[in-house]
C-alpha cells in the first residue's frame, strides 16, 4: 500500500463544457483541438502512459503523487484512470491530460471519487476536462455499479466549480475546513448517476425537451 498521498483539488479547463459528447471506457473518442491537424483522443491509461500522466500532472498542479500511487491506482481500478492524448500531423503522441478516479469500498454504499483532474495550458478550453470526467463517470457507473461520485475542490476555484456544478451535475454537499495543506476549505461535492433518472421516473408527464432528453443519456444520468 502506497503511503498517503496530500489531499489536494483538481486543475481544469474552466469552459470544459462541451454537453454532446461522451467519453467511453471502452471506446476512444477524438475531439478536434486548436490546429486542424491535432486530434486529442480520450482513453483508458495503460502503464506505459503513468510516467507522462506523473509529468502532466506536475506541469499543472501543485501538490504531486509518488510514481507508486500511480501504479496504484491503476493497478487497482485500471479503467478509472484516463488520459487525453494528443497527436500531430507528424503522429507524434502526447499526454496532455488526465482523470485520476478510485472506488470508495470502505462506505455503505460503493462509490467513486475523484482524486486528480489536470490538463496542460496548452490543450485547455478544449473541452477535454469535461470528457475526461465523463469517461470516468461511465466506468464507475458502467463497470462498478457504482451509484455517485464524490470529489473536493479548493472553495477559491471558480474554474473548477463552474465545471463541476454547471457542466457535469455536480452539488456541493458541505465545507471541510483547512482540507488543503496550505488551509483553504474544500468544498465536498457528490454527483449521484441515479438522481435525474429518478425524478424523471417520479414525473412521467414532465415536459422534457427530446434534445435534453438526449444529451442526459450522452451524460450517463439517464437510463
Amino acid at each position: 500500500m502506497p503511503s498517503r498521498a496530500p489531499r489536494r483539488d483538481a486543475e481544469v479547463d474552466a469552459t470544459a463544457g462541451d454537453r454532446h459528447d461522451r467519453a467511453s471506457p471502452r471506446l476512444a473518442r477524438a475531439v478536434p483541438s486548436s490546429s486542424a491537424s491535432s486530434m486529442v483522443c480520450i482513453r483508458p491509461a495503460t502503464l506505459e502512459d503513468i510516467w507522462e500522466v506523473q509529468h502532466c500532472n506536475l506541469m499543472c498542479l501543485p501538490e504531486n503523487y509518488q510514481m507508486k500511487y500511480y501504479l496504484y491506482h491503476s493497478l487497482s481500478w485500471p479503467l478509472l484512470l484516463h488520459v487525453a492524448e494528443s497527436a500531430d500531423s507528424g503522429g507524434r503522441k502526447k499526454i496532455v491530460g488526465y482523470v485520476l478516479a478510485k472506488l470508495d469500498e470502505e462506505s455503505e454504499d460503493a462509490h467513486g471519487h475523484i482524486t486528480s483532474l489536470a490538463v496542460l495550458r496548452t490543450h485547455r478550453k478544449l473541452g477535454i476536462a469535461a470528457k475526461l470526467m465523463r469517461a470516468a463517470h461511465d466506468a464507475m457507473r458502467g463497470v462498478y455499479d457504482a451509484k455517485y461520485c464524490s470529489l473536493h475542490v479548493r472553495v477559491s476555484n471558480a474554474a473548477a466549480i463552474h465545471l463541476y456544478v454547471d457542466v457535469l451535475g455536480y452539488d456541493k454537499k458541505d465545507v471541510e475546513k483547512k482540507y488543503y495543506a496550505d488551509g483553504e476549505d474544500a468544498h465536498d461535492m457528490r454527483k449521484t448517476f441515479a438522481r435525474l433518472a429518478e425524478e424523471l421516473e417520479k414525473n412521467p408527464d414532465a415536459d422534457v425537451d427530446s434534445t435534453l432528453l438526449r444529451e442526459l443519456k450522452l451524460l450517463s444520468v439517464v437510463g
